[in-house]
């Protein structure tokens, strides 16, 4: 006990260090809930301003005191590397971890604790917490929007067989992945544009047709959001490659193009597909408004499609353009087989960056009347039976679009981590 020194803890009395600064770490977090969810202040014989810190200074004793370099225990090592190097580092974790408790706690309360799942009207929403009993009354709507709950089955299907055909491709023969390209980007649009006009508008086959305004939901946001994403990256690609051209012409024009997209609000942008679109088209001729749409949509993002894939092909050296005319490769070749495959991995992050704004983007079709999932949650909350209750309807479409993005995110990190190369 000689050796016992407060102001630097070492290895020699490790368990002891450890078992102070656990109690004191522990006081701080107690402290903080007594006072906070009990009313109880255990340091209310202290002046008021060192009471309110008492939490803070407990913890920032406690993490002081197993501040140990190298103690041989890997979790307390790691614990000191991440978010206890040094006092003001300390402060800060107790901090946080005072600040998560303090919102946790009453989130929990809404979300679960208090909430009510059993009942099918409004009456059943007794409690204080989150009524989802609005969310299990809405689902359907919240998925298929308007359309006919008897046809739900198509929508179903039609999902299945291209998320079937999506699945595919990761089972193509190793002499057949140079297809794969073709396969995504001019086989799947295909099928998939075929499936949704035979089976989910029907009119044929003896199924029943049903209008695209009745569309809509989670099924009308993975229906935008797919075919905007399969079609803007090829744009944006010919664009990046049009900008860096030596033709003035193609140059100037795809510079213009990009500029012109960038500038303008996508809210503008789809208002005047719907709205100003038609008047320029000959008598007679007629465009579905969720064409129109995902054609707005698509050349939006096209636009900083082609910025981000610009960048990647700016970031290239050039001895690569060099080493490859050197081979005698012509233009095509040349950025088919050597470049963009180069470029394009630089920009992965940029990519997903840019489809996750996409993604997040769809709830703008609103405005030219058609109901994805954010706007079946307008809808809804303004029904006279379940007034009030918007709030649920958010978070829910939170929960689900943070899902779709996470999974987005976390795939473009598997492609990075794929082709990652040293440099």
């Amino acid at each position: 006990m000689n050796n016992v020194n407060f102001l630097k803890p070492n290895r020699k009395n490790l368990n002891l260090y450890l078992v102070i600064g656990g109690l004191f770490f522990t006081l701080g977090i107690v402290d903080f809930c007594l006072n906070n969810f009990y009313e109880k202040n255990i340091t209310g014989f202290l002046p008021g301003f060192i009471s309110f810190f008492t939490p803070l200074i407990f913890g920032l004793i406690g993490l002081h005191l197993i501040r140990i370099e190298f103690s041989g225990i890997k979790i307390l090592d790691e614990l000191n590397k991440n978010i206890n190097t040094n006092n003001f580092n300390a402060a800060l974790s107790v901090s946080i971890i005072i600040l998560i408790i303090f919102g946790v706690a009453p989130l929990l309360n809404w979300f679960i604790l208090d909430a009510n799942f059993i009942g099918d009207s409004k009456e059943a929403c007794t409690g204080g917490g989150a009524c989802w009993v609005y969310i299990k009354v809405w689902f359907n709507r919240f998925i298929y929007g308007m359309y006919p709950n008897t046809e739900q089955w198509r929508v179903n299907a039609t999902f299945i067989i291209v998320l079937g055909f999506m699945g595919l491709g990761y089972f193509f023969p190793l002499k057949y992945k140079k297809y794969l390209t073709f396969y995504y980007v001019i086989f799947l649009p295909i099928i998939s544009f075929l499936l949704i006009y035979y089976l989910i508008s029907g009119g044929e086959f003896g199924l029943e047709w049903v209008e695209t305004g009745a569309w809509g939901g989670l099924s009308l946001t993975f229906i935008v959001s797919f075919f905007s994403l399969i079609f803007c990256f090829p744009i944006g690609m010919m664009l990046a490659l049009g900008r860096r051209s030596d033709l003035a012409v193609v140059k100037y024009s795809s510079l213009s193009f990009i500029e012109f997209w960038r500038g303008v609000p996508l809210i503008t942008v789809l208002f005047m597909s719907a709205v100003m679109f038609p008047m320029f088209l000959p008598d007679g001729t007629y465009v579905d408004k969720l064409i129109r749409v995902i054609i707005a949509i698509t050349l939006f993002e096209a636009a900083y499609t082609a910025e981000v894939i610009r960048g990647g092909l700016q970031a290239l050296p050039r001895g690569q353009y060099d080493a490859a005319k050197s081979l005698g490769m012509g233009y095509w070749k040349l950025h088919l087989l050597v470049i963009l495959p180069q470029a394009l991995k630089l920009v992965i992050p940029g990519i997903a960056n840019t489809f996750l704004a996409l993604v997040k983007d769809t709830p703008l079709i609103f405005v030219v009347g058609l109901l994805e999932l954010v706007g079946m949650l307008n809808l809804a909350k303004t029904n006279p039976k379940w007034l009030g209750f918007s709030m649920e309807g958010y978070v829910f479409a939170g929960i689900i679009f943070w899902i779709i993005c996470y999974s987005m995110s976390k795939y473009s990190q598997k492609l990075e981590l794929k082709f990652k190369t040293d440099r």
